[in-house]
């Protein structure tokens, strides 16, 4: 699959995915890729940059995932009711110990601001992320 920018001659710009090149070319060519704002099939791909997956891109992406496996391995995930378990373990009415979960902002801004030790993990726990 490639995605390509695409360009009308109105000045709408707009991505979408094909196959490959040559299908791209064979869709265009038969007038079926067209703009979805104005209906013209007279689209051309716009200028890009290559999306090329770097050393350091990888490397931080291996890093996130040794975090995510440290953080499931030594954590309870307790998933929406983290406000909660965490406000408790702060005020002692729950044992303290390692969790991961989900917050709205504003309840993790309150914790936050009545002095709860708590940060956001860089990623989404996994039954979100299905």
């Amino acid at each position: 699959m490639i995605k390509y920018t695409l360009d009308c001659p109105k000045g709408h710009r707009f991505e979408s995915w094909f196959q490959s090149g040559a299908a791209y070319d064979d869709l265009r060519d038969r007038g079926l890729v067209t703009c979805p704002d104005c209906g013209s099939d007279d689209v051309t791909k716009a200028i890009m940059a290559p999306s090329v997956k770097t050393a350091k891109r990888v490397e931080v992406a291996e890093k996130l995932q040794a975090l995510r496996a440290e953080v499931e391995a030594k954590s309870e995930y307790v998933g929406k009711d983290f406000a909660h378990q965490a406000r408790a373990m702060h005020s002692g009415d729950a044992p303290e110990r390692a969790i991961y979960g989900e917050a709205k902002l504003e309840d993790a801004k309150a914790l936050i601001d009545d002095g709860v030790p708590i940060m956001p993990l860089p990623f989404i726990p996994k039954s979100k992320a299905n």
